[in-house]
C-alpha cells in the first residue's frame, strides 16, 4: 500500500512549534459530513487547533481542508493514510469519524501511537471488537471519548436526576421510538463519485472484498458487511440514553423482530423492534421505523419511562413528567435552552477539557460498548431467530 502523504494547503511546509500546555493539536481521520461538522465544533474552542486531516476520498479531504482553513492561522496537513497521520508527533489527539467497520482498528492504532481519541459512534462493529476495546481502555492512560453526546447533554442529565430521585417511582419499562423515512428517498444503484477514492483502503478490515462500488460507499450504514443498519446507527444513541437515565449497563438478554428491507441494495431492515432485559429489573424497548412519515427534527424520537407513580417523556429538546391521575398536564417540564445541537458542543468541550486535565470523559469506551452491544445482540437475534444472552462475566454472547 502506498504510504505517501500529500499536501493540499499552503506551500506544504508547516512550522512545528511547542504548543502551550492548554492547547490541543487535533488530527481528523474521516472527513465526510459528520467528521467535518464535528471538526468545526472543535474549532469553536480557541485552544484547539486542527493540524492534520486524513481521508481516502479526495473530494472530502479537499473540502475539509478548505473548511478548517477558514479559521485564522489554520493550515492543516493533508494525509491519505491514517497511520501516517498517527505517526506525526505534532498531533495530540484525533477525531475518528470514519465508517463503522474501521472504528475498532483505528482506535487501537491511535492508542498505540499515544494519541487521545474522540471516536464517533457506533464504537464497534461486533461484540468481539467491543470486548477488545474495553480491555484496551483498562490499560491505557489516553483519553477516549465516544460520540454519545447525550452523556454530556444537560437535558438528559436532568432527566437522570429525576429518575434517581424517585420522581417516577419504580420504573419497570422504558419505551423508545425513532421515526423517519429513507424508503422513498430513491437513489440510483450506481451513485456517482465526484473524485478519486482509494477503495482498497476504504474497505480495510472487511473480509468480503468487492470491486469498487459507489453505492456501497454512499450507503455503507445500511449494508451489513460495513455496519449494523439503521437499528445500530440510531439505536446506539437511544440505548445509551436509556442506560444513562436508568443507571444501567450490560443487558442480560435481547430479542428483536423486524420487517424485510424495502430499499433496493440495502440488506438491513428499516423497521425493527428491539427488547432488552436488564439486571436492574426493567425492560428497554426500542422501535425504529424508517418507513414512517418525516417528522420535524425535534419530534422524531422519544423515550417514555413508565413508573408506577409517574411517566417521563424525554426527547431531543424537552423532558416532561406526568403524575398519576393527572396525565393531561405535565407536573414537571424542562426544555433545552440551546437545542439538541448543543449536546455535541458540550460533548466536545468535555473531551477537550479531559485532554487537558486527564480526567475521565463522560462517554467512555465501556459505556459506549454497553449501548452498541444491545443493537448487536438485536441483529444476532434477527439472524438466529431467538433470544440472545450476554454473559458479562465471560464477555461473550450466548444464544
Amino acid at each position: 500500500m502506498d504510504r505517501r502523504t500529500f499536501l493540499l494547503a499552503g506551500s506544504g511546509v508547516m512550522a512545528v512549534t511547542a504548543a502551550p500546555s492548554d492547547q490541543v493539536r487535533l488530527g481528523v481521520i474521516g472527513s465526510g459530513g459528520r467528521g467535518t461538522f464535528v471538526m468545526t465544533v472543535f474549532q469553536k474552542d480557541p485552544s484547539v487547533r486542527v493540524v492534520a486531516i486524513c481521508d481516502v476520498y479526495e473530494p472530502n479531504l479537499e473540502h475539509a481542508v478548505a473548511v478548517a482553513s477558514k479559521t485564522p492561522g489554520t493550515h492543516p496537513k493533508a494525509f491519505h493514510h491514517y497511520k501516517d497521520l498517527l505517526a506525526d508527533p505534532a498531533i495530540d489527539a484525533v477525531l475518528i469519524a470514519t465508517p463503522e467497520h474501521w472504528h475498532a482498528q483505528m482506535v487501537l492504532d491511535a492508542l498505540a501511537a499515544g494519541k487521545d481519541i474522540y471516536v464517533e459512534k457506533p464504537l464497534c462493529h461486533t461484540p468481539e471488537e467491543g470486548v477488545a476495546l474495553v480491555e484496551a481502555e483498562k490499560h491505557t492512560k489516553q483519553i477516549i471519548q465516544v460520540g454519545m453526546q447525550r452523556r454530556s447533554y444537560d437535558l438528559y442529565l436532568d432527566g437522570a436526576r429525576l429518575v434517581r430521585n424517585g420522581t417516577m417511582g419504580r420504573v419497570r419499562m422504558v419505551r423508545s421510538w425513532w421515526l423517519n423515512n429513507y424508503v422513498g428517498d430513491g437513489g440510483a444503484r450506481t451513485a456517482k463519485l465526484d473524485g478519486p477514492l482509494d477503495w482498497e483502503q476504504w474497505q480495510g478490515p472487511v473480509k468480503k472484498r468487492v470491486p469498487l462500488d459507489p453505492f456501497i460507499f454512499r450507503n455503507w450504514r445500511f449494508i451489513s458487511e460495513y455496519a449494523g443498519g439503521i437499528v445500530t446507527d440510531q439505536g446506539a444513541h437511544v440505548f445509551d440514553g436509556i442506560h444513562l437515565l436508568m443507571n444501567a449497563g450490560y443487558p442480560l438478554a435481547v430479542t428483536a423482530t423486524a420487517g424485510k428491507p424495502h430499499r433496493v441494495g440495502f440488506d438491513t431492515p428499516e423497521s425493527v423492534v428491539v427488547a432488552a432485559e436488564y439486571p436492574q429489573d426493567f425492560i428497554g424497548v426500542f422501535t425504529i421505523n424508517y418507513a414512517a412519515m418525516h417528522y420535524q427534527f425535534r419530534n422524531d424520537q422519544l423515550n417514555q419511562l413508565d413508573g408506577d407513580q409517574a411517566r417521563m417523556d424525554i426527547g431531543r429538546e424537552e423532558c416532561k413528567v406526568y403524575k398519576q391521575g393527572a396525565e393531561d398536564t405535565p407536573a414537571i417540564a424542562y426544555r433545552s435552552g440551546k437545542g439538541f445541537g448543543w449536546a455535541t458542543d458540550l460533548h466536545v468541550q468535555n473531551f477537550a477539557q479531559c485532554v487537558r486535565t486527564r480526567e475521565k470523559p463522560t462517554a467512555t469506551v465501556k459505556l459506549a460498548f454497553q449501548a452498541v452491544l444491545v443493537t448487536q445482540l438485536g441483529n444476532l437475534s434477527l439472524k438466529n431467530g431467538r433470544r440472545m444472552r450476554w454473559n458479562a462475566e465471560l464477555n461473550r454472547v450466548e444464544g
